[in-house]
């Protein structure tokens, strides 16, 4: 399998720079087309993600400088723009190169999870578009066992490390059910509408949004099937508030310890879990002093990132393993299929041959022939045929000094052995 891969990601290339060589997703068809005639491919597939955009093309002897000219070209981009982002990978090192894209081992996020199903979205696209053959159809059912075996035998993507999805997963560990807790967010922001999403994806159907401008807050209400209030009612919500998650750009405290104080009373010291993102901070740190509330800081949470990324890092060195043993593996199957296609020339070759002499023996038969001496004409004729071209072969090598031509003969039809062993 003669394998490149010419692209650009997070680790090489600026974001103003990756967007210019992205390919919207209903430009990609038209674009595989386009750049399997250009550089006359069998098999293409192209990857295009916010973060990295890579071809996928198979040929022999190929020229990465041609795709990497059509790149640019396509783009209408000047070459020396890409000359120091494009990386090119070959042979063996692409195939690994795939492998840990797929698993998340190359990701500006460690492990994570998105990357597999945008790169199955590539193959299918690929495949749809009839560039994608039977080398890039072996290496992407490879490839997705390897993903699979590997997030189900190391914890490469069990912990979480990101701010929104760790303040939820603790949320969880502290409530017996997460799924019957309100929730109450302050800030309309990226920030909010993201923590909100995870909330709702752990089954929390109760969230509210308080925020400044109310305008804002019920545009994210909307996002989130939730319902909108004013900051200034922030008091009248808490006494009803499981789980709060603040993230604004005030400059002063939004909520102080007596007014959470007050809240823990009217709930009967039923627990409140707070997480606050903002910095500078929306929540006195005084907070953390009653009992029954428990408050992360970010800087709670960035260490508990940290850890989590450590384990994903440790997880990642099993996965490096078993890419490497799959690599191993998909290579020999490949050696394998080539030793198949060989034979299956050899085994027609030879059939050809016994088919035409046998001809030539039934005639000579039906003709009224003597039998014995039609057989020994068929076995001559027969043998003369199979070894003429080894013998042509065999005395061009020895005319070259092509001793390892002439060493496996020896080898291959075992000549020094006396005594062949039957087929």
């Amino acid at each position: 399998m003669e394998l490149i891969i010419v692209g650009v990601n997070h680790h090489t290339a600026p974001i103003a720079l990756r967007e210019k060589v992205a390919f919207t997703p209903d430009k990609i068809a038209t674009a595989l087309k386009h750049l399997v005639n250009d550089q006359d491919l069998s098999e293409l597939a192209i990857l295009s993600t916010c973060n990295r955009t890579e071809l996928y093309a198979v040929k022999p002897q190929l020229d990465p400088n041609g795709i990497v000219d059509w790149l640019a070209e396509y783009h209408q981009l000047p070459k020396d723009e890409l000359a120091d982002s494009i990386y090119v990978h070959q042979g063996k090192a692409a195939i690994s190169h795939v492998m840990r894209v797929a698993i998340g081992l190359d990701s500006m996020v460690l492990g994570e999870p998105q990357i597999l199903g945008q790169l199955k979205d590539s193959f299918r696209l690929a495949q749809a578009s009839g560039v994608m053959g039977s080398d890039l159809n072996r290496l992407s059912q490879q490839t997705y066992r390897v993903a699979k075996h590997v997030r189900s035998t190391t914890s490469i993507g069990e912990n979480p490390v990101s701010v929104a999805s760790t303040a939820v997963v603790l949320a969880s560990q502290l409530f017996a059910d997460i799924s019957t807790c309100n929730a109450l967010l302050i800030g309309a922001g990226e920030t909010s509408e993201l923590v909100g999403k995870h909330l709702r994806g752990a089954g929390i159907s109760n969230i509210t949004i308080a925020n400044r401008s109310l305008a804002n807050a019920e545009s994210l209400a909307e996002v989130l099937d939730g319902q909108a209030v004013s900051l200034n009612d922030l008091a009248a919500h808490l006494d009803t508030t499981d789980i709060l998650i603040s993230s604004t750009a005030s400059d002063i405290p939004i909520l102080g310890k007596g007014t959470v104080e007050r809240a823990i009373k009217a709930r009967r010291h039923k627990p409140i879990f707070m997480v606050d993102l903002a910095v500078p901070r929306d929540i006195e740190p005084e907070v953390n002093e009653l009992a029954d509330v428990y408050l992360y800081s970010m800087d709670d949470l960035q260490a508990i990132i940290a850890d989590n990324l450590n384990s994903r890092a440790d997880a990642a060195k099993d996965a490096e393993l078993q890419i490497e043993l799959a690599v191993d593996q998909f290579l020999k199957d490949a050696k394998s299929l080539d030793a198949t296609d060989t034979l299956v020339k050899f085994r027609k070759s030879n059939e050809t041959i016994k088919t035409k002499e046998l001809e030539k023996a039934l005639k000579s038969l039906k003709k009224g022939d003597d039998p014995e001496s039609v057989l020994k004409v068929f076995a001559s004729q027969l043998t003369n045929k199979l070894i003429h071209i080894p013998s042509v072969q065999i005395k061009q090598a020895t005319i070259d000094e092509r001793h390892d031509v002439l060493d496996a003969v020896e080898q291959l039809f075992q000549l020094d052995n006396d005594e062949q062993p039957d087929p």
